[in-house]
């Protein structure tokens, strides 16, 4: 298990370093959350319809979702701008992050097939 996230991990963070050298914050930051976001939608309801997959899951959404997307990063991003722009930046980031996780889990439920357990 431990190897399966890691493998994920290394492939995320390598991805992510690719958008960071081809885009500059906080438009890379954005870029790799909302991606990630619907990304994880996706990947939900794969599982919820499909059933789970441990292997799966621990590869694509903890590994490598979680070593692509960043909090860190989008925390330093906010806290560096003034107090309205900062917590205009945190607004719209989750608001278009939640979207995209939804966005993510309607593409899915279109193709995913139903488990029949």
């Amino acid at each position: 298990m431990v190897a399966l996230v890691a493998l994920g991990g290394a492939a995320g963070a390598m991805a992510r370093a690719g958008v960071a050298a081809a885009m500059h914050a906080p438009w890379a930051t954005l870029t790799v959350n909302l991606v990630g976001a619907f990304v994880l939608g996706g990947l939900l309801e794969f599982f919820t319809r499909a059933g789970d997959r441990p292997a799966w899951r621990l590869l694509l959404g903890t590994g490598f979702c979680g070593a692509f997307t960043t909090y860190s990063t989008f925390a330093r991003e906010v806290a560096e701008r003034s107090a309205g722009s900062g917590v205009g930046l945190a607004a719209a980031e989750v608001a278009l992050g939640l979207a995209a996780a939804a966005a993510g889990a309607v593409v899915t439920a279109r193709w995913a097939p139903r488990s029949s357990a």
